[in-house]
């Protein structure tokens, strides 16, 4: 991914918590067999002493991605935030030189490591455990893996393959508009708060 040294995220706290704060991904692997994408939801484990963390997923056993893991091939995962078309029409500079043209902000994080396909039951049933909590943890009734009947979590958790990636190189992207003058920033900020599109407000955060 190209980065612009402005846009540039350094701040590993950041891209993890980013991680987690989008984790539906994008799991891509290449090899001789050629280039697959699997769109799927991840949880990331932070150990001691771990710098930049672990990424587990799962996929149906049906799924031959999980085969091609096994020997550790090196593979990526991709995490986008918000995004949002800028207009010029919100640079106040636009009314006194004309030079400005339409961009796009957004964020992205790359997590790249090798990867293992993980058959364990136990394991399976920990990671499935975390990935809901991770996810019912905002509802007002959170559901857990154990509401359900055992027989038919095990059934369920048989038909899947995890997937644990131990990241070794993490970069993050956030262009919101770090290379405008202030005054045009501002406007853009301006101007994706009053479009109804959530995420487009959700980029306007990130515009200080």
């Amino acid at each position: 991914m190209y980065i612009p040294e402005h846009f540039k995220e350094n701040d590993t706290q950041k891209l993890q918590q980013y991680i987690r704060d989008y984790s539906f991904g994008l799991l891509i692997i290449a090899d001789e067999n050629g280039v697959e994408a699997n769109h799927v939801p991840f949880h990331l484990e932070c150990a001691e002493g771990e710098s930049l963390g672990t990424l587990q997923c799962h996929v149906s056993r049906k799924n031959t991605v999980w085969q091609r893991s096994i020997e550790g091939k090196r593979v990526l995962a991709v995490f986008q935030g918000p995004n949002a078309y800028v207009s010029p029409s919100w640079y106040p500079t636009k009314a006194e030189t004309g030079r400005v043209v339409p961009t796009w902000n957004y964020l992205a994080i790359h997590a790249e490591g090798n990867a293992r396909a993980i058959e364990d039951p136990a394991w399976l049933h920990r990671h499935l455990q975390q990935l809901t909590e991770q996810q019912e943890s905002g509802m007002d009734e959170p559901w857990s893996v154990e509401d359900a009947p055992t027989d038919y979590t095990d059934r369920l958790a048989r038909a899947i393959v995890g997937i644990e990636i131990k990241i070794d190189v993490l970069t993050g992207k956030l262009k919101a508009s770090q290379n405008l003058p202030e005054r045009n920033r501002a406007g853009v900020k301006a101007g994706l708060e009053e479009v109804e599109e959530p995420h487009k407000r959700a980029m306007s955060e990130f515009i200080d």
